[in-house]
């Protein structure tokens, strides 16, 4: 929840602890709720756990997300408040930011969060660009990004203007919304970018509206260990053999990648079989079963400059959702999500993270099991004589972009 509520909180921020937990009040979200004892217990962003004592002077507001004041809320009652909510509870906290007597909850419900946070992410989805800087001009401000698409990689240039809103993933962070306020000297070649706004005339260009950055690390290893009550896996990397570590927090996003009986009834004829033959969909991505039947796909060359027909640039980066433009990374975000008791010693895994501070720990962002037949699709293939390569030898340059996630 990113409008009045984060707003006060960074206007009554005080020194010492959890952003959520200032002087005057405690924002998180409902973890429980004791109506005979008067109490909701919340959990902040950072984890902390408040408890927010209630009494029959403690009036209710109900705030849409997205609404800057409180002149639009509703008055509404306790019994409305439910597990889920995101609360703000002002009151004063006590010395060790454990409690508040509220004397006003104001309330965004799991519901309107959920529909608001939906609508963002199609937003981004349709209107949305994903890559990798491939290039940067810092006297124009000029980026170009590599953008993986079905019919091939295209080298898509962006200008950074004052109105546009940059914001970069921290290191460890996981979150879409933790993304900071950045610039464009922050930037890198090799950072993922994903920016929301609209193709130029000429479709190989975008106009960004919103700019969101990172730099991200992305492995495969196989799982040796699972322990769910530290919510860590160890794993063995593929590429350098060596030990990690993955941390998986509250907001990491787990899939389970089909194996490969259900690949082809999945993909509709991803660019490459596991056996690695070529596709219908050609080198550089898929076309999803029941999305755009019947509508032709123009053949492209690998790497040229036109756009394909149907694909990003005739309609906008977001556009083939229906037609075209469908790439690893869509399917990627399209796979069942899991828990972390799915996940098994033994599984080959993919995960994406940002650049900690600890090279052998991994705070996963997202993380992909039964990932066998996608690193079998993305291997590079051994020419005559050449001797098999590294199982994940096809990560470096496969254009999977998941690091950056959706709204």
């Amino acid at each position: 929840m990113r409008t009045l509520l984060v707003a006060i909180a960074l206007a009554l921020f005080t020194q010492g602890g959890d952003p959520n937990i200032a002087a005057k009040h405690a924002i998180g979200e409902v973890k429980s709720i004791d109506a005979a004892a008067k109490q909701i217990v919340i959990k902040t962003d950072a984890g902390s756990t408040v408890t927010v004592s209630i009494t029959d002077k403690t009036t209710y507001k109900r705030l849409a997300p997205g609404e800057t004041s409180l002149t639009n809320a509703a008055d509404i009652a306790f019994t409305d408040v439910a597990e889920g909510d995101r609360i703000m509870a002002r009151g004063t906290v006590a010395e060790d930011r454990k409690s508040v007597p509220a004397v006003q909850v104001i309330v965004m419900t799991k519901g309107d969060l959920a529909k608001k946070q939906e609508a963002e992410r199609m937003e981004w989805r349709r209107r949305g660009i994903l890559g990798v800087i491939s290039a940067l001009k810092p006297d124009t401000k000029e980026i170009t990004i590599s953008h993986r698409t079905m019919a091939g990689t295209q080298a898509v240039v962006m200008q950074v203007s004052d109105k546009t809103e940059m914001r970069r993933y921290a290191p460890d962070s996981i979150k879409f919304g933790d993304a900071k306020p950045s610039s464009f000297s922050e930037l890198k070649v090799g950072d993922q970018l994903r920016a929301l706004g609209d193709r130029a005339e000429d479709p190989l260009h975008f106009n960004p509206q919103k700019i969101v950055t990172g730099a991200f690390r992305t492995v495969g290893g196989v799982v040796t260990a699972v322990d769910p009550a530290t919510g860590e896996i160890k794993m063995n990397e593929l590429e350098k053999k060596t030990p990690l570590t993955i941390v998986i927090k509250h907001d990491a996003v787990l899939r389970r990648f089909p194996p490969a009986s259900e690949m082809g009834a999945m993909m509709g004829g991803f660019g490459r079989r596991p056996d690695g033959a070529g596709g219908p969909g050609g080198a550089g991505g898929a076309q999803p079963q029941g999305q755009g039947q019947g509508q032709a796909q123009a053949p492209r060359p690998q790497g040229s400059g036109a756009p394909a027909a149907g694909g990003p640039g005739a309609g906008g980066p977001g556009a083939g959702r229906a037609g075209g433009g469908f790439n690893i990374n869509d399917m990627l975000e399209r796979l069942p999500i899991i828990s972390l008791a799915d996940v098994k010693v033994g599984d080959t895994i993919i995960v994406s993270s940002t650049q900690g501070i600890d090279p052998t720990r991994l705070t996963a962002i997202s993380l992909v099991t039964g990932a066998d037949t996608l690193l079998a699709m993305l291997a590079p293939r051994p020419q005559p004589g050449q001797a098999t390569p590294n199982p994940a030898g096809g990560l470096g340059n496969s254009g999977i972009t998941f690091g950056i996630g959706l709204p």
